[in-house]
């Protein structure tokens, strides 16, 4: 009796709410398409009033209809019932957007396509028949009409279109959507259908309209323009709808009869094999329940080991790679089968998923060991050309000290600093490949010394001013690689500023350690820039091969993460970029007791901060001095305030300078001592400094 009962309300339900909404959908799909025009022109013409009130009467029709339904209205069909309601509660609000110029074509477009689903959700609840032919057919059936609502979406999105004879890039999406979507509903309505009702769908589609649309929604796809000739679209969407709509309702009223008679039938048959249908009903239901949750027991087991698999053991794996681990694949433990139990299906899933993980394994442990491959050889180099420039600046220091003529000690000076800038860049190559350079002290070194070794490795020096810095102190231990990280920062900011330009170097002691600030005054950089190399600065990421371009910044942050500093940039109040460089306080040394000045150096290098020093006197020669390129003593320069005579006071600003006799220049001879003398105190100094050992 249940069968036939569900029968006769499908019947019933199809004769009241079905016919209603068929016909709202067909007028809510004409409001969109008449409102497609009008979001494109942002004119309200009288058709779209009238169409309103069309869709409007449609709609009091249908809730009569679901009044009259009465009990045949289950509580399960009562919720999607609610929500059509509220969707049509809807149609005022869009419509007062549409008419108030309010968003984009494609999203008043979608508010109509959102009330029409909530009628194809309707129509899921109405298909509750428990006869099989029939709910397959009535399927069949809805995923035909839903095709058919997915033409009238392409028709709708191509109006508006035509107007401005463009599609917007989510317009085109959407197109390739709908039409996918169409093509897929189609085949799965045709799929479902028995012969009778087949057969009609086939003549359709076989047609001059049908094909005719196929042809232009295939170009509509592939080029993302309208089509041309906007006459023959609408007679085809015209033809094409047309047909499928009286289609539509055929195949319905059939269905509708088959149901009337199935209904008929089950009554006489239910009637003499209840009591043996109820007892097949109660075993078909024990034997699923058994099933199904065993099945479900099966699946639970597979995911569990899946997610395990895909958030902990393979980002596990790929961590410990990173980190420089060895990684054995052929290792149970590293590579452990899924191991469940079950049916041969779930067995062979299983078994699909250990081979995936497998294959993902050895590919991470090959990139990692090609990575390893490359660091390697980058260190290999990158040692021996330190070790060449170690030995190039050995050369370089016993020339300088052989030479008394000026102007080759200019260029030794200058083929000095370009050696040691050489040098900063095979480091550079040692720190990404994850070594150490090798350069140390085992007493402190002086933060002054330790920024002006930095300035000293800049090729642009001259534009960069070193301000007045507080007493400060480095570990020996993490001198050297400080003074990379300054060099870097200090080289990118003379790199991207004006050449006309200087950049400022100060530093101060703060509550956490030591700041030191190099502030340029380029074009900066966006806010975004400045967050995404922060973060990168912060937590630095695997070094890119392609990304060479942002070496130093790379070099930078190793540097950074190896000491704990805090590096940090942001805009400068001139529109430059200042970086902020925070060393820590477990880095920091008692200043009293710091390596001499002149001793940055390392293992087998003695002259990095005494040779910059000097080497920027000897340029300096070329802008100040003597017609010979020397330079010119100024008396008690050099003296502190209290011990020069009163006579010698330097000019104060404001007041006029006495005027003095130019002193008598200096003959070749004079200056050749001169510059000799100079020449051996620097070198005693030097030898005097490597007898106190590193």
């Amino acid at each position: 009796m249940g069968d036939a009962q569900s029968l006769l309300r499908a019947n019933t339900l199809y004769q009241t709410l079905g016919v209603t909404s068929l016909d709202l959908g067909l007028q809510l799909q004409a409001e969109r398409v008449r409102s497609s025009e009008a979001l494109t022109t942002r004119e309200l013409p009288e058709v779209l009033h009238g169409q309103r009130a069309r869709t409007d009467k449609s709609v009091n029709d249908f809730r009569q209809a679901v009044t009259k339904a009465g009990d045949a209205v289950s509580d399960d069909l009562r919720v999607p019932l609610g929500v059509l309601n509220d969707e049509l509660d809807r149609l005022g609000p869009i419509r007062a957007d549409i008419d108030g110029g309010l968003g984009s074509r494609l999203d008043g477009l979608n508010e109509y396509n959102r009330v029409l689903d909530s009628i194809f959700l309707l129509y899921d609840h109405l298909v509750t028949v428990s006869d099989l032919d029939i709910y397959q057919q009535a399927s069949s059936l809805q995923a035909a009409g839903m095709a058919r609502e997915y033409i009238a979406r392409e028709h709708a999105l191509i109006i508006g279109a035509l107007s401005d004879k463009r599609l917007t890039e989510p317009e085109k999406a959407a197109f390739t959507e709908y039409a996918a979507s169409r093509k897929f509903l189609h085949a799965r309505g045709l799929a479902g259908l028995d012969v009778a009702l087949r057969r009609p769908y086939e003549q359709v589609f076989a047609t001059e309209p049908f094909l005719t649309f196929a042809i232009m929604e295939a170009r509509i796809v592939r080029t993302g323009t309208p089509p041309p000739d906007a006459a023959g679209w609408h007679e085809t969407i015209d033809r094409l709808t047309a047909r499928l709509d009286e289609l539509g309702v055929t195949s319905s009223d059939t269905l509708a009869a088959r149901a009337s008679e199935a209904a008929t039938g089950s009554i006489v048959r239910i009637s003499v094999a209840g009591v043996l249908g109820l007892i097949t009903v109660l075993a078909s239901i024990i034997i699923s329940v058994r099933f199904g949750r065993r099945l479900g027991g099966e699946l639970a087991g597979l995911r569990s080991a899946a997610v395990e698999l895909s958030q902990q053991r393979l980002p596990d794996i790929v961590t410990r790679l990173r980190r420089g681990e060895d990684v054995d694949v052929d290792v149970r433990k590293e590579v452990r089968e899924i191991n469940v139990s079950g049916s041969a299906e779930i067995i062979d899933v299983a078994r699909a998923f250990h081979s995936v993980q497998r294959t993902a394994v050895t590919a991470a442990v090959g990139q990692a060991a090609l990575r390893r491959g490359v660091g390697q050889v980058f260190l290999n180099l990158a040692r021996r050309k330190q070790g060449l420039l170690h030995r190039q600046l050995a050369l370089l220091d016993g020339m300088q000290r052989r030479t008394h003529d000026p102007d080759r000690l200019e260029e030794l000076f200058r083929l000095d600093h370009l050696t040691t800038r050489m040098r900063r860049h095979a480091e550079s190559l040692m720190i990404l490949s994850g070594a150490a350079p090798g350069r140390a002290w085992r007493r402190p070194v002086p933060v002054i010394d330790i920024v002006r070794a930095a300035v000293a490795e800049v090729e642009d020096y001259t534009r960069v001013t070193v301000e007045t810095m507080p007493d400060g102190a480095v570990d020996g231990t993490a001198a050297a690689d400080l003074t990379h990280l300054v060099a870097e920062l200090i080289e990118n900011a003379t790199i991207y500023s004006p050449p006309a330009t200087m950049v400022q170097v100060r530093g101060d002691v703060v509550s956490n350690g030591y700041a030191i600030e190099v502030e340029d005054r380029g074009l900066g950089l966006t806010e975004a820039e400045y967050a995404a190399f922060n973060a990168l600065l912060a937590d630095p990421p695997e070094f890119d091969l392609a990304d060479s371009d942002r070496l130093g910044l790379f070099v930078v942050a190793r540097l950074a993460e190896r000491y704990g500093i805090k590096v940090l940039l942001r805009r400068s109040p001139f529109g430059g970029t200042t970086a902020i460089v925070l060393v820590p306080r477990t880095l920091l040394a008692d200043p009293a007791t710091p390596a001499p000045h002149g001793r940055l150096a390392g293992a087998g290098d003695d002259r990095a901060a005494l040779p910059s020093r000097t080497r920027k006197k000897a340029l300096a020669v070329v802008t100040s001095g003597t017609h010979a390129g020397l330079p010119r003593r100024v008396r008690q320069a050099n003296l502190a305030p209290e011990l020069q005579d009163a006579s010698s006071e330097p000019e104060r600003p404001g007041t006029a300078a006495p005027e003095q006799e130019e002193p008598a220049e200096r003959s070749p001879e004079e200056v050749r001592d001169l510059f000799s003398a100079f020449q051996r105190g620097t070198q005693r100094a030097r030898e005097e400094a490597s007898e106190e050992g590193p």
